[in-house]
């Protein structure tokens, strides 16, 4: 169990997440029961800190992150978010045209480099892509952030 950090707003804290997709058979689709795919997942993170899913395939790491996401809707759940201008939004309540800013502030990085970096484009072109897609910065000033980011990270 994590500890809570006295007087931090964490930048990510959970409660009772949920993804229930629900089962239906026959002619008529009728519904039968639902999969409990993520039930009740509770998680705090705080800035500079790293968290690993780690489980069986199957067990909802992948559900859990894009409902985190919300690539999809959780069905239960509060996923409060401490936004970079310090406002604390649920996600899981959002609608997708408020989820908008929220999209440019977080991404989902893949297990399989392989699948999901392009081996052609260069570090300065798969770290700079999101910035010139959400029309965050552009020449030079482009190249100092993705200096700033690379630097953070260790990289530079």
């Amino acid at each position: 169990m994590q500890q809570q950090r006295s007087g931090e707003v964490p930048l990510l804290d959970i409660r009772d997440l949920q993804m229930h997709y629900p089962v239906s058979s026959g002619v008529v689709k009728k519904s039968t029961g639902v999969v409990k795919a993520v039930d009740g997942v509770d998680l705090t993170i705080y800035e500079g800190e790293t968290l690993g899913l780690v489980g069986e395939s199957g067990c909802g790491k992948t559900t859990t992150g894009r409902a985190i996401l919300r690539a999809v809707k959780p069905t239960g759940g509060i996923i409060n978010y401490r936004r970079t201008d310090g406002k604390v939004v649920d996600l899981a309540t959002m609608s997708n045209r408020e989820l908008k800013q929220y999209r440019r502030e977080i991404r989902m990085v893949f297990q399989d480099p392989y699948s999901s970096l392009n081996p052609r484009m260069t570090v300065l072109e798969v770290v700079s892509e999101p910035l010139l897609v959400n029309k965050v910065a552009r020449g030079r000033d482009l190249e100092d952030r993705v200096a700033e980011l690379l630097r953070r990270v260790g990289l530079r």
